[in-house]
């Protein structure tokens, strides 16, 4: 992996921009800092080796060196197809949350197309064999209180060396290398990422996002117990989805929507 064999694997992307670091702290602070600036739309940070990457409430993603995939790519929120369609070309109102559900319907598209069965565990991590395979970051850029930028990072642990030391996991981990038994090129994985993410952007507020993002939704049916920074446990049952992407669970036979936020959603038992 290398900038030169990137540009031209990601050519027909049209990328606003391609940064590539053999090693870097974080690519989402790095993105961060792009998006303050001159980054385009659709702009691409990426990292052979992540050493001090963030996951929520700062928990530590590290992507060792030649093994995972670490990138984050910048969003203008308006700046697509069906706004700049709009006669009157106003801003179209699009929840923050959801771009979190389009860099997870996006990964789970890639990794479908590989012949393997991924869940989103909600709200931002993705399940094989009811284990971790990756995580996703993100966050976002405001300009007062106007929204100027998302920033969508993503962690895959692609190849055999890449998952987490034991002592690090706060959820079973796996990797991709292990649930096919042969290696993948992390390069094609993240072109196939990217050109999901390019297409469902398009339907990010049409309600398909949020349809196939349920479709693909661990625990669906199941009970759960969800866990909140001071708060009391909740335990409930898994609905789907709100418009937004928050949860909604049945608890006592009453549907409760949980936000998104400090949030440990686990397997009730």
């Amino acid at each position: 992996m290398n900038q030169s064999s990137l540009q031209k694997l990601l050519a027909p992307l049209a990328l606003g921009g391609l940064r590539y670091f053999e090693s870097i702290g974080s690519t989402n602070d790095e993105a961060l800092a792009w998006a303050t600036e001159n980054a385009l739309d659709f702009s691409l940070v990426i990292a052979d080796e992540q050493t001090t990457g963030r996951g929520r409430a700062g928990r530590r993603w590290v992507t060792p060196r030649a093994t995972a995939l670490a990138f984050s790519v910048i969003l203008r929120p308006f700046h697509t197809e069906r706004s700049e369609q709009r006669v009157e070309n106003s801003k179209e109102v699009i929840a923050p949350t959801l771009f979190t559900g389009l860099g997870a319907v996006a990964l789970t598209d890639a990794l479908k197309v590989r012949g393997l069965f991924p869940q989103i565990k909600w709200p931002n991590d993705i399940l094989l064999n009811g284990k971790k395979v990756a995580g996703i970051l993100t966050e976002a850029v405001w300009t007062g209180d106007a929204l100027d930028a998302i920033i969508i990072g993503m962690g895959v642990n692609a190849l055999a060396g890449s998952n987490p030391s034991d002592d690090e996991l706060f959820f079973p981990a796996t990797n991709l290398e292990a649930e096919l038994g042969r290696a993948v090129q992390r390069e094609d994985l993240l072109r196939d990422i990217l050109s999901a993410m390019h297409a469902w952007r398009e339907k990010i507020s049409t309600g398909e996002l949020i349809q196939a993002w349920e479709e693909n939704l661990a625990f669906r049916g199941e009970q759960v117990r969800i866990e909140r920074d001071n708060e009391e446990p909740l335990l409930g049952q898994v609905m789907g989805l709100e418009a937004d992407g928050s949860l909604r669970l049945s608890v006592n036979d009453k549907i409760v929507t949980v936000q998104f936020g400090e949030i440990h959603l686990r397997p009730a038992v």
